[in-house]
């Protein structure tokens, strides 16, 4: 094949192509055919083509381009022709467009015609392909509905509709797409908006979609899709909560003031419509308290109207339930509970337990001895609050807040001040309103030796002369003891200074007597003290003694002890100053001896007693510094001399004197520090230190200094005088005597002014505003500079130094003294704003110094320029729905002077608008715009530059109001009643009912307004002009009215909307036939009574139609029976005879007719039988007997055959049907009488049941009767359950004998047999046992378990054999021994301890940091009931625990050591568990198993040998009786097993050591006693005492429940 020269024609082709397409070749050519002409298809074009479509030759005439079937296409086309030619052309005239041509096929049709005598048509087609050029275009922008929430599912809501230009399908299909994609809706191809699921008002109100069309090319528009959920009234109202909190007070009335966690609301579960609701209360549990509250139907607050009291509630809590109804249905409700608290109030007064109280108490008791203990209750919550008081305060006692009282002041419990004590014990309240209550208290003091005797002086005195005799009376003493009785009696003792034995005492009268003759001496006075006690009766003697002095004088011979006396005394001291005392002898007491001053008496003196002062005051230096001076003594017949030597000292009695009072001098204010000013001298008259003098300064605040010993003055500091000019110094001189004086004098230092201070100015900176107006020669400010310095140093000279900018000539001139400042040249504002000026001050020291300033000159310019607005016309629009206060708009307005339009204001005349001064134009405040009362405003707006003297300029300001959708579409008057015939209409025949045309007053879519039916209905809705239709079946019978709620919505944003309902009522049309009331009719009557016009029975019936239509007429189908009668308008059918020629019973079968009135007439028929009787036949259904007995065996399947009950009717044309009407959960009866069950049955729950059974026959009316069923539920055993099916517990394998482990419980279901319950183990175990009673499972022996778990069955079985068995694990703990078992005592009863023994083991563990496990309580006290007070109160009980360490057993001598060791927080945590007066010891290790084995050994031979001597004892008793032939001697007996009850008890030790040795007898006794002592503890575990023992068990049920086991 040539390959070459195909591949030369495909490139000739493609050049050929290519010139084609460049010069625009035709799309066709054709010859034309003028002889017939002709049709041909010019070929395919796609659309948008402009060029030659076609080229026609062979021409001979003319042509022309005509149409060819659519005229309109030569609007594309024209014909290129000139005359003479031989070929046209046909071209475009525009862009050939497929979519303009869809009609056509997108084919353009066009004629060449022959323009000849026959003007032959040459037919073109021209096929133009369709571009996709053209986007989907949706029909309107927005799409928007109402949607009710009750729409049904997969119903279209609306249908968007988009259309595409291009014109075949492939173009121009469209597809849909929604965003943002919903769950609720889904978009159809055909543009349909259908509902998914239901929509809930309450979730979503609106939504707003955007919708796509798109074409397949990708081309697309959108529109958007709004729908409006409307609510519909099918949700219940709910409350916010559905429990609230309420607390009010007892005693309260009224509303409750707070309600948690808010106030009780309900509201329509129905948000959009939200109709309101009623409040009631619907229970109130307690129900006796139903009447106490009350809720507002309204607002649902609740109140009470009647106080409750808490003290007589059994609980503080009421519960209130609430409901809330809607008030349009009350079956749509809502419930929610108030709980409400009733809170105490302080409405009760404590109340004391005793009205009075009478207590004796021993004198002297000491502080906090307990009086006796009030108890106060209070029924109020909490009991009683408050405290308690002793009144008087003053008594001498306390009362503590548990009501004890006790000894406060036991200085007070003196009987011998008072023996008996009142006063009172007030209770008052905490709380508000603090009642208070008061109790006498009446103490009586019983007496106690408290008071010793007491001397009536401290000091007796008696005197012996030389004629003393013996058993001369010397002297009494006398004591006084106020104790009573023995207490008081008091006897006399010499206890010591009777050592010579001179004196003797009544010991009864307290004579003391001479008892021997006492030697006297001479010149001397013999002292004899003696010791007398006072010995008073009590059993435990008090004393207390008294000095008794016995003188005894002898002669008498006055003398001076020395020859000279020497003293000092200071001179100047006031007279009367004791110098010295002298000492001498003398009998003066007895015979009255004379001291005398014989030398300078005029200065001294002596006493009597030798006191030696002066007279006269003595001067150191005036007068002598020594003075002797001779004194005597003497008693009238004997006389002494002696001399008394004085010596003066000098004390400071001269103060300093300066030489002058007052000084001034006069210093410069630069002298240098240190440079001396003035010397102040002074002297002193005194000698020694009394004349030293030291000089110091007072004053000059630190300037100057004084030296201390010249008393020259200097400068110490700097000096300003300027400062300060001068100072007043006070100079102090004081000598160096004790105490020293001193003298002042002052120093006036004057300071002398030099130039040192530079003038300052009033200001650094002054500012002034000129106007630039102000004339030349203007004084603008008085400037003011000072200088403190003194004549020409303080002189000031003005000048301006400089002025900015610098004028030529200048502008400013500064007076040179008065610093006044002038204006010398005009200003100008526009050439100068501000000068700045430099101005200084110069005072006329050498040399001189000179300040600066500066002044700052505003030139202020003048206002001469308008105001101008930016615009002269302002147009705005607003909504008449803009809020008041609102802004507008804001008008520009500026001002070429300084400052713009900053002061300026407007000035306008409106009622509606407020413009600011800053142009800001508003709705005033409490102004609304309403369009429809006016649509637009103009202001002339004045605009002021100043408020003085301004400028001004105006604008105009037209504002128009917008229309907002503010006013409700009215509905016009429309009748009461609507009337439409009843029939079958439908949407394709609906039928005219009435045309409501409503209004809106607003403009445009806000006035626009559509009817709708609220919510739709299905047999009636609105066409476009307001026409309401009826367009389904309406059925007057059915409903002959309709109430419609007919809603008018404009268009606007937001939408409003108007509600009416109207009434349709439909008009009765005959379409209902009648109704008897019964298919059928029976009677029946006897001959006897049978007479003519006798009234059998009355048919009767029912037309549902109206007037005519329901008029009936009653007839016979066919014919006319004999004997009866039909009255046509009644129904009455009567006898027409007395039936005499009746000879048999006869039944007669009729078929009546009841037809109406209507056009065209409907009837109906009823079957009717007439019994005609000879003879009396029984009348109504009846039981064959009035009770029935059935049982029935518990726990059968539902379905059992209780039994059968029978009725008859009492003939055969009647049936009869059974009904239960009791029990119908339980029973069931069928339609032949079977009575069934329903559900299982069990005795145990109820054993009887009751039935009424009811028969009711066919009869017309029905008869009834009904017979009571007695069903009992007979008893199957079953078996009994155990609470666990496993239990778990632990013990320590040194577990005695007889511990208990844990309780097994199990539970019988049969009534009454749970307590006959007997428990064994499954198995024999010599580990543990079970109590065959109480199913408490106890230690046989766990000693070889170590470190074991043991596991044990056990069984419960019931008396008829039937059994449970549960397994127990009991985990053997074997770390501890006897020897780790440590025992503490306490002084608490037994049965206190046990009571507390959680507590205990708790507090016990806290304080040794371990784990403690009470293993046995006991008491250690024994002896019987009649213990004294002192016995009981040494009550002690032994509690024996092991202590763990995590799971380490720690040692008893570890813990031994730290309960020792610890005691202190040992005690202070058993204080927590057991209270104040706890005390406890650790007690010692019991003595060796060998020691006790031979003690026990002992023992028991003193048992045996003691019980063979009683059993002798008791046959020879016995054998004594009998030889008494008593009669009676068969009544007494010897109760031996007590008597060895009574024995064991004696001592635990026995009991255990012979436990197992003991006779059966003994075993059974032992087993009594502990069965007798068994008792249960609080917490639920079991006590066992036996003897002195208490042990302690805890039920592991009750503990723990969660994994049923328990530890020992």
């Amino acid at each position: 094949m040539d390959t070459g020269g195909l591949i030369r024609a495909g490139l000739l082709l493609v050049f050929f192509i290519c010139v084609c397409a460049v010069t625009g070749s035709p799309v066709g050519t054709s010859t034309i055919n003028c002889a017939g002409g002709g049709n041909g298809h010019v070929g395919v074009v796609d659309e948008g083509y402009s060029g030659d479509v076609e080229v026609v030759s062979g021409i001979t005439e003319g042509v022309k381009l005509v149409p060819y079937v659519f005229p309109t296409h030569l609007e594309f086309l024209e014909l290129s022709f000139t005359l003479g030619d031989a070929s046209a052309t046909v071209r475009t005239k525009k862009p050939l467009d497929a979519d303009a041509l869809a009609a056509s096929d997108s084919t353009l049709y066009y004629s060449v015609m022959c323009d000849g005598l026959i003007k032959y048509n040459n037919t073109r087609t021209l096929k133009i392909n369709d571009l996709n050029d053209n986007s989907p275009i949706f029909t309107q922008e927005s799409y928007s509905t109402s949607v009710s929430e009750t729409k049904d599912v997969d119903s279209e809501v609306l249908r968007v509709t988009a259309v595409d230009g291009d014109s075949t399908p492939a173009n121009n299909r469209v597809t849909y797409s929604i965003e943002p994609t919903s769950e609720d809706f889904t978009l159809a191809t055909s543009g349909a908006l259908v509902l998914k699921r239901r929509l809930n008002y309450n979730i979503v109100q609106r939504y707003n979609f955007i919708v796509t069309a798109k074409d397949s090319g990708g081309l697309n528009d959108t529109a958007t899709v709004l729908i409006n959920v409307v609510d519909f009234d099918n949700l219940n109202p709910y409350f916010s909560h559905n429990v609230y909190q309420a607390f009010i007070q007892e005693n309260e009335v009224g509303s409750f003031q707070t309600i948690e966690p808010e106030a009780i609301k309900a509201q329509d579960g129905d948000t959009g419509i939200n109709m309101t609701v009623t409040y009631s209360i619907s229970a109130v549990s307690p129900d006796k308290y139903q009447r106490n509250f009350n809720v507002d139907s309204s607002s649902g607050v609740v109140s009470v109207l009647t106080a409750l009291d808490r003290e007589e509630m059994d609980s503080s809590v009421v519960s209130v339930s609430i409901k809330a109804a809607q008030t349009d249905d009350n079956l749509k409700t809502a419930d929610a509970v108030v709980s409400v608290t009733v809170e105490d109030v302080n409405d009760n007064p404590p109340r004391f337990d005793q009205p009075g109280y009478s207590v004796t108490l021993q004198e002297n008791s000491p502080v906090n001895a307990v009086l006796f203990k009030a108890v106060v209750t209070d029924l109020d919550q909490g009991g009683f609050v408050g405290t308690l008081r002793i009144l008087p305060e003053s008594a001498p006692f306390s009362v503590g807040s548990d009501g004890t009282v006790r000894v406060k002041d036991p200085r007070a419990l003196d009987r011998e001040t008072t023996e008996s004590i009142t006063f009172e014990i007030e209770a008052r309240e905490t709380n508000p309103p603090n009642a208070v209550e008061v109790v006498e208290v009446n103490v009586t003091l019983l007496d106690e030796n408290d008071n010793s005797p007491a001397f009536t002086f401290n000091k007796y005195e008696g005197k012996v002369f030389a004629n003393q005799t013996v058993g001369m009376q010397l002297v009494q003493v006398k004591a006084e003891d106020p104790d009573a009785g023995e207490n008081g009696q008091i006897k006399y003792y010499i206890d010591f200074g009777n050592n010579d034995g001179f004196f003797s005492i009544e010991e009864n009268s307290g004579d003391v007597t001479l008892a021997k003759i006492i030697p006297l001496l001479q010149n001397e006075i013999s002292e004899f003290p003696l010791y007398i006690t006072a010995r008073d009766g009590g059993t435990i003697s008090r004393s207390s003694s008294a000095q008794v002095k016995i003188l005894a004088p002898g002669d008498s011979n006055p003398q001076f002890l020395h020859n000279v006396y020497r003293g000092t005394l200071e001179e100047e001291q006031d007279a009367g100053v004791v110098i010295l005392t002298v000492d001498f002898l003398s009998l003066a007491a007895e015979v009255p001896v004379t001291l005398q001053v014989v030398t300078e008496a005029d200065k001294f003196i002596i006493s009597d007693n030798g006191d030696f002062s002066t007279k006269v005051k003595l001067d150191y230096d005036e007068a002598p510094h020594n003075y002797s001076v001779a004194i005597s003594i003497s008693d009238g017949v004997n006389i002494d001399n002696a001399v008394v030597e004085v010596e003066v000292t000098d004390v400071n009695d001269n103060s300093p004197v300066f030489t002058s009072s007052s000084v001034t001098k006069s210093v410069p204010e630069d002298t240098e520090v240190g440079s001396n000013v003035t010397a102040v001298p002074a002297t002193d008259k005194d000698s020694n230190f009394n004349e030293e003098i030291r000089y110091s300064l007072r004053g000059g605040e630190g300037r100057f200094s004084v030296d201390p010993a010249s008393g020259m003055v200097s400068v110490a500091g700097a000096l300003d005088r300027e400062t300060k000019a001068e100072y007043n110094l006070l100079v102090l001189a004081e000598d160096r005597g004790r105490p020293s004086r001193s003298a002042t004098a002052s120093l006036l230092v004057q300071v002398s002014d030099i130039n040192d201070n530079v003038p300052k100015f009033s200001k650094a900176e002054y500012q002034l505003e000129v106007l630039e107006t102000q004339s030349a020669g203007t004084s603008l400010l008085t400037l003011s500079a000072v200088d403190p310095d003194e004549e020409a140093n303080g002189r000031i000279t003005y000048s301006i130094l400089q002025q900015s900018p610098s004028p030529d000539p200048p502008v400013f001139e500064l007076d040179s003294s008065s610093g006044t400042l002038q204006l010398v040249q005009p200003l100008d504002y526009s050439e100068v704003k501000v000068y700045s000026l430099t101005v200084q001050a110069s005072d006329g020291g050498t040399p001189s110094l000179v300040g600066n300033s500066s002044v700052v000159v505003k030139v202020k310019d003048v206002n001469n320029n308008p105001p101008e607005f930016g615009k002269e016309n302002y147009n705005v629009a607003v909504s008449e729905n803009l809020a008041s206060g609102a802004s507008i708009l804001t008008l520009e307005v500026t001002d070429r002077d300084e400052g713009g339009f900053s002061g300026g204001y407007f000035l306008y005349t409106s009622d509606t608008f407020d413009i600011s001064d800053q142009g800001l134009v508003s709705v005033r405040n409490n102004v609304t715009l309403d369009r429809e009362t006016q649509d637009s405003y103009v202001l002339q707006v004045v605009a002021v530059d100043q408020v003085t003297d301004g400028l001004s300029s105006t604008a105009q300001l037209n504002i128009t109001v917008l229309d907002y959708n503010d006013n409700t579409p009215q509905f016009p008057t429309i009748p009461d009643t609507l009337q439409i015939p009843e029939g079958d209409y439908s949407e394709v025949t609906p039928g005219d009912i009435f045309t409501i045309v409503p209004t809106d007053a607003d403009l445009g879519p806000n006035g626009e307004v559509t009817l709708s039916l609220l919510p739709p209905h299905p047999l009636f809705r609105f066409r476009e002009d307001g026409t309401l239709l009826a367009v389904g079946s309406l059925d007057r019978e059915s409903r002959e009215t309709y109430e419609l709620f007919v809603k008018a919505s404009d268009k606007g944003s937001p939408q409003r909307e108007n509600i009416t309902s109207i009434r349709v009522s439909l008009i009765d049309v005959n379409d209902n036939r009648p109704e008897f009331s019964s298919s059928s009719y029976v009677s029946s009557i006897l001959l006897k009574d049978a007479k003519e016009g006798k009234l059998l029975l009355t048919l009767s019936a029912t037309d549902g139609d109206a007037g005519n239509n329901s008029l009936i007429t009653y007839s016979y189908s066919a014919g006319s029976p004999r004997y009866l009668a039909l009255n046509s308008e009644t129904g009455a059918l009567t006898l027409t005879s007395d039936l005499t020629d009746l000879t048999q019973d006869t039944t007669m079968v009729l078929t009546a007719r009841a037809q109406d009135h209507g056009q065209p007439p409907l009837n109906s028929t009823a079957h009717v039988v007439v019994n005609l009787r000879l003879v009396s036949l029984g009348e109504g259904v009846a039981f064959g007997s009035s009770s029935y007995n059935f049982s029935v065996r518990e726990n059968q399947q539902p379905g059992a055959d209780v039994g059968r009950v029978s009725a008859f009717s009492g003939s055969d044309l009647y049936d009869v049907a059974y009904a239960l009407n009791t029990h119908t959960d339980l029973f069931s009866v069928s339609a032949s009488g079977a009575v069934l069950t329903r559900t299982q049955l069990d005795k145990e729950e109820q054993e009887w049941y009751i039935l009424d059974v009811e028969a009711v026959d066919t009869r017309t009316p029905p008869t009834s009767a009904i017979t009571m069923v007695r069903v009992q539920v007979e008893d199957v055993n079953e078996s009994p359950r155990f609470l666990s099916e496993v239990y778990k517990a632990s013990v320590f394998s040194i577990a005695p004998y007889k511990t208990p482990v844990v309780h097994v419980k199990a539970s019988d279901p049969d009534v009454g047999e749970e307590g006959q319950l007997v428990y064994s183990l499954t198995a024999d175990s010599p580990h543990f046992d079970v109590d065959p009673s109480s199913g408490v499972v106890y230690v046989v022996s766990a000693v070889g378990l170590a470190g074991q778990t043991a596991a044990v069955e056990v069984n419960a079985k019931d008396p008829r054999g039937l059994y449970a068995t549960t397994k127990l694990e009991v985990e053997v703990q074997g770390s501890a021994s006897s020897a780790d078992v440590v025992v503490i005592s306490l002084n608490q009863p037994a049965n206190i301890v046990e009571k507390k023994v959680p507590e205990l083991e708790k507090s016990l563990g806290a304080a040794l940091g371990w784990t403690v496990n009470i293993i046995e309580v006991s008491s250690a006290n024994g002896g019987s009931s009649s213990e004294s007070r002192a016995q009981s109160a040494a009550v002690k009980t032994l509690v024996s625990f092991i202590t763990k360490n995590r799971a380490e057993v720690v040692s008893s001598t570890e813990v031994t050591e730290k309960l020792q060791s610890q005691s202190a927080s040992v005690r202070a945590a058993l204080v927590k568990v057991f209270g104040e007066g706890l005390h406890f010891d650790v007690e010692l290790k019991p003595q060796s198993p060998a020691s006790s084995q031979a003690a026990v050994i002992a023992l028991g031979t003193m048992v045996a040998l003691c019980m063979q001597g009683l059993i002798v004892a008791i046959a020879l008793i016995i054998r004594f009786k009998r030889t008494q032939k008593h009669q009676d001697s068969d009544k007494e007996s010897f109760d031996i097993d007590r008597s060895a009850e009574g024995y064991r008890n004696q001592s635990l030790d026995i009991h255990e050591t012979f436990g197992r040795g003991q006779t059966r007898s003994q075993e059974k006794a032992a087993e009594d006693d502990r069965q007798r002592t068994d008792r249960q503890t609080d917490d639920g575990g079991t006590v066992k005492t036996d003897g002195n023992i208490v042990k302690f068990k805890r039920d592991s049920q009750t503990e723990d429940r969660d994994d049923s086991s328990s530890s020992l």
